[in-house]
């Protein structure tokens, strides 16, 4: 069995209550007429080393949330209202960069997802190394 080392990268996104409404109540594709995560999912499945697994490019796990937050006064929300709680109907894309991406290409990667991104402060997370199946190798 072969493993390699990734890094998982986490997307955190908004999406439209009727189009998170609509996936979760079974129909999928009404996430990829939401234009927030088009442009992320048109990310990730460009030509890019984002969720690479060799025999599949573009790989991603997408889970449906929340987001909770309360944006100060010095903050400029796409949603939501200073000092006051919001929910955000959220996306959560998961996907994959092989662990020895050079941190050139690795920033490049990380600001091409900001510049797609609407929030003010995208919330991005690039965890530890995972080890991943490799097939074949």
């Amino acid at each position: 069995m072969a493993l390699r080392a990734a890094l998982p990268i986490r997307i955190h996104c908004p999406v439209s209550a009727e189009a998170l409404a609509t996936a979760t109540a079974g129909n999928l594709m009404a996430i990829e007429g939401d234009p927030c995560v088009a442009r992320l999912l048109e990310l990730i499945r460009g030509d890019n080393p984002l969720g690479d697994f060799d025999l599949y490019r573009g790989v991603c796990e997408i889970g449906f949330g929340a987001e909770s937050f309360v944006p100060t006064t010095a903050a400029m929300p796409t949603l939501g209202t200073p000092d006051t709680p919001s929910l955000s109907p959220t996306i959560v894309l998961l996907t994959w960069i092989d662990a020895d991406l050079p941190g050139e290409h690795m920033d490049a990667l990380i600001n091409a997802i900001v510049a797609r991104h609407p929030w003010e402060v995208p919330v991005i997370e690039v965890g530890p190394p995972v080890r991943l199946f490799t097939p074949g190798a």
